[in-house]
């Protein structure tokens, strides 16, 4: 039997060996884009891929390194606003789900993701303000620069 406990070893190991969090945000006008994004991808990267697509015939295969999860959001599966009966409008199932990981996953300041936003301008400026007002450095989040985001 081990001197130390398996937890104390694992933290121990965790504290050598600090993984960067990235956080990768992407619609369907983007695929090309997301694409050469993840091919740049650290073989060791964690994080989350959040793709929005307008219905399930554009899922596909992402080749992502293994510890990042990528979750597909299909826009016609899903509803706009609580209680509105429209529609999910674009860039609108990508904010929430964005939003609802940062609040979930970012409660200590040590865990700011590197963040690329590959979406368009209202969405991107929706992730961008919850995302700094969560602590994110603004330095931090990647979108583009015809927005003028940062």
């Amino acid at each position: 039997m081990s001197a130390f406990p398996v937890r104390a070893v694992s933290a121990r190991r965790a504290a050598r060996h600090p993984q960067a969090l990235h956080l990768v945000a992407a619609d369907d006008s983007s695929f090309a884009e997301l694409e050469a994004l993840v091919a740049t991808l650290p073989l060791c990267a964690t994080g989350r891929i959040f793709v929005e697509v307008a219905d399930a015939s554009q899922i596909g295969v992402i080749d992502a390194p293994p510890r990042m999860t990528v979750t597909w959001l299909d826009r016609a599966r899903r509803t706009g606003p609580m209680g509105s009966g429209r529609a999910c409008a674009r860039g609108e199932a990508l904010t929430r789900a964005v939003n609802a990981w940062a609040d979930e996953m970012l409660c200590d300041a040590d865990t700011a993701p590197s963040t690329h936003i590959l979406a368009g301008f209202v969405a991107s400026a929706d992730m961008t303000e919850h995302l700094t007002d969560r602590g994110v450095p603004a330095s931090a989040i990647h979108t583009s620069e015809a927005y003028g985001l940062r």
